[in-house]
């Protein structure tokens, strides 16, 4: 620790500290004062953990103990024992003979940004989420609370889980994306909830081992893609990491992921849609990170390829219409169609996302088949399927069983997947993505038996003020059951005019001062791309109606990760925690 004479403050007298054995001064800040084994010793008066006064602690053997959770320090250089309580900080002492003198502000061995890189390192190994909420607040106080709690977590579940990319990683990388919708005060909230389902995920999981990339770098895209879907194919992991790792370094970022939607469509609807979905995370997190991190991101996603269930070997594809067949004829006639449609303009006529929601799947497949013919791309259609997704949990029926609100996410989560990787690359792979989307939203009909009512727009409807709809959603999650109410209310804000961005960052902050689970904070990532996405008014009201509906479905929860985070929030305002806890 670096000292400047000049710095030395006089803050005791020094026979009163020999008598009484600890007091606290006040140099600006509250720091605790402690006579030992004939030295004298200085540390801030706020234990680190979460702030009780260290001057009531116990000191032995040069080990200071704070007397509320028992987190233990060094005495000389602030140096914890216990990981989940942070070094305390210390001051340089000097003993004058008229007094004790300290350097109340003495340099930092290390940056503070460091500091807490190096504590949300330490939160994320241990799975302490207090650690992990105090760093990240930290790091947006130094001005890097996005890309840093991002990068640090990212390197850190891509390395420590073996099954490679999962939940955790997937939140992380949906709470990144809704990061600017969000209110300022819930940004931070949003990079905690993805780090600690990240330390989650990973928690007691054996590391990953990654492979190397082929030497030749002359392969090209063709060869590559034909390598991966066969390793794919014959579930050889290390293959296929090999072949995108090759890829990676050799190939566009476009033509790298073609060869992954290749590689996950071979099969349909994946480990029920889960595999698509992480692939368009990772290539996502990538954006957000920069291509330097492609290679050990995407290579985290490969065992989701390879070990994945594959739904043409499910009954509900197969009986009793075999619709597995009907999305394997269709993408067989693919290329055809493509270049039937080559040349051509398609806008997307009115009423075509409800034909995609009618009770005979060969019609299904035949209404995006014509419309390949007439050239529409694989983003048109991805995006008509996602609102027809979107519809399903819109009009989904509380007759059915709670758990049945997964099989329509899963279905919605897919379609924006699909969406997602449409809009990053022409492959032709896209569109059988869209054609198993199709095929979902169709096996999910009878959720909508009988269908909860979209009210129509209706602008002159309601003469609230949106800013009291606004606050009547947030009330409404606050009660079980309250589904349909949720969806009349964000409907209703749409029809007093009341800005839609203000309405996301309500539904933010009705998101993150709950436990979510891992498919309610998908869903609402999904519904706010899909707003972003539409160019028309039914389609962004559908978006947001099926989330808040979601929403509502799964909340309120004991809200235990909020908690954490106001702790911690108090605690780097300086708040008194220990007070208000005594109350």
């Amino acid at each position: 620790m670096a000292t400047d004479e000049s710095a030395f403050v006089r803050v005791a007298d020094r026979s009163t500290l020999e008598s009484e054995g600890r007091m606290v001064v006040n140099p600006g800040h509250a720091i605790a004062l402690f006579h030992h084994d004939g030295g004298v010793y200085a540390v801030d008066n706020r234990c680190p953990h979460m702030g009780f006064p260290l001057s009531q602690g116990t000191v032995e053997d040069g080990i200071l103990t704070c007397h509320w959770h028992h987190a233990r320090f060094e005495l000389g250089e602030g140096d914890t024992f216990d990981i989940w309580a942070d070094d305390v900080q210390t001051y340089p002492v000097e003993l004058r003979e008229d007094g004790v003198y300290l350097d109340p502000n003495p340099e930092r061995t290390i940056p503070v940004a460091t500091h807490w890189r190096n504590r949300l390192a330490d939160g994320l190994q241990e799975n302490i989420s207090l650690v992990m909420a105090k760093a990240v607040i930290g790091l947006d106080a130094e001005g890097e609370g996005f890309y840093t709690p991002l990068e640090t977590a990212v390197n850190f579940g891509t390395k420590y889980r073996d099954t490679g990319w999962g939940p955790g990683l997937t939140v992380l990388a949906a709470m990144a994306n809704v990061h600017d919708d969000l209110a300022v005060s819930d940004r931070s909230r949003a990079l905690y909830t993805g780090v600690r389902y990240v330390a989650d995920d990973c928690a007691d999981e054996p590391p990953r081992f990654s492979q190397y990339r082929f030497e030749n770098s002359d392969l090209s895209y063709e060869r590559l893609k034909a390598w991966f879907r066969e390793t794919c194919e014959v579930r050889d992991a290390d293959g296929a990491e090999r072949c995108l790792l090759t890829a990676v370094e050799t190939l566009s970022p476009e033509q790298v992921a073609g060869m992954m939607v290749a590689g996950a469509t071979d099969h349909l609807y994946m480990n029920t849609g889960h595999t698509l979905d992480f692939i368009n995370k990772a290539l996502e997190t990538v954006d957000h990170l920069g291509w330097e991190h492609a290679g050990p991101v995407l290579a985290s996603t490969v065992q989701g390829i390879t070990d994945a269930s594959r739904s043409e070997e499910r009954s509900a594809w197969r009986q009793p219409i075999d619709v597995a067949q009907l999305c394997l004829d269709a993408s067989d006639r693919l290329p055809e169609l493509v270049a039937a449609g080559d040349g051509r303009t398609w806008e997307r006529p009115e009423g075509f996302v409800a034909a995609l929601l009618v009770d005979d799947p060969r019609a299904i497949v035949e209404t995006l088949t014509e419309a390949i013919r007439a050239g529409a791309t694989s983003e048109q259609l991805a995006h008509a399927v996602a609102t027809a997704a979107a519809r399903r949990i819109a009009q989904f029926s509380t007759s059915n069983e709670f758990s049945d609100w997964n099989t329509v996410h899963h279905t919605f989560s897919y379609a924006n997947a699909v969406h997602g990787l449409a809009r990053r690359t022409d492959a032709i792979e896209t569109y059988r993505g869209c054609l198993d989307a199709a095929m979902s939203v169709y096996l999910d009909r009878f959720l909508n038996t009988p269908p909860a009512p979209i009210p129509d727009p209706d602008p002159g409807a309601t003469d609230r003020d949106p800013a009291e709809i606004r606050e009547a959603l947030l009330e409404t999650f606050d009660e079980q059951g309250r589904v349909d109410r949720a969806g009349e209310l964000v409907n209703e804000h749409f029809d007093a005019g009341g800005d839609p961005a203000v309405l996301k960052r309500t539904l933010g902050t009705g998101l993150l001062r709950e436990d979510a689970n891992f498919h309610t904070l998908q869903n609402v990532e999904a519904a706010f791309t899909q707003f972003d996405r539409a160019d028309r008014d039914g389609d962004r009201r559908v978006a947001l109606v099926a989330t808040a509906r979601y929403m509502a479905a799964h909340f309120p929860t004991r809200r235990e990760a909020e908690q954490t985070y106001t702790i911690a929030d108090r605690l780097h305002r300086g708040e008194s925690i220990h007070e208000s806890a005594a109350e």
